[in-house]
């Protein structure tokens, strides 16, 4: 077991990922206190996937995110570096079309996707600008990426709860439910890491994305973004 270090390579990353493949779902119900569920069901809203449509689901994982886009009658690949997450993702989707992909490099054409979706995965991606460049360049003009991502809860006493909690809370819980406890204490000093909302806006539009837009979910625990690829 290992767990990633704040330089995020991609090595690291993967073969954290790998070693809490199994048990990643169940995990994360556990420690969101069920919120995970809710979450997907507003990145599903957003992405808002139609019959006959393409949807890139990045950091895929086990493909949870990804079933309701299939439900919707959309063409969903899950796409994800990790091959411990892909391998179990296909034991229970064996449907799916599982693909193995770098968000730095992805490996699909120019203009393939109406919509590329990405959550709680582009915070342990290497190179954040590069990977929003990559959705850009495989999404087909007009179409759209949603990112679901933690960010900073916008009310100062909430969010400094909830940073105790993600740093004194979160590792004895992970603990208790997870294959690999050190792999929550990386996520937890990632998320305090990350850009907060206005600042991932940027970043969305400096990569050519327009209409960018975020909404705050759970007090800004987590943020939706959504960007549109100009016709």
């Amino acid at each position: 077991m290992t767990r990633a270090s704040l330089d995020k390579q991609p090595h690291e990353v993967a073969s954290m990922f790998d070693g809490v493949a199994k048990r990643y779902d169940l995990t994360n119900d556990v420690l969101s206190l069920g919120q995970a569920r809710l979450w997907r069901k507003e990145v599903a809203k957003a992405v808002d996937a139609r019959p006959g449509q393409k949807v890139l689901d990045l950091a895929a994982g086990t493909a949870t995110s990804s079933q309701p886009f299939a439900e919707a009658g959309a063409y969903v690949v899950p796409c994800d570096f990790s091959l411990g997450m892909l391998r179990v993702g296909k034991e229970r989707h064996p449907w799916m079309p599982f693909t193995a992909g770098d968000a730095t490099r992805l490996p699909f054409g120019d203009d393939t996707f109406d919509a590329v979706t990405i959550s709680f995965g582009l915070r342990n991606v290497q190179d954040t600008e590069t990977a929003l460049a990559e959705m850009y360049r495989v999404t087909k003009p007009g179409g759209r990426v949603v990112i679901s991502e933690f960010s900073r809860p916008v009310w100062a006493p909430f969010r400094t709860v909830y940073m105790e909690y993600l740093m004194k809370a979160l590792p004895p819980v992970a603990r208790a439910v997870s294959s690999n406890p050190d792999a929550y204490v990386y996520l937890a000093e990632s998320i305090q890491e990350w850009p907060d909302q206005p600042s991932l806006a940027a970043l969305l539009g400096k990569a050519g994305w327009s209409e960018v837009a975020w909404r705050n979910l759970t007090g800004g625990i987590v943020a939706l973004h959504r960007g549109f690829k100009r016709v």
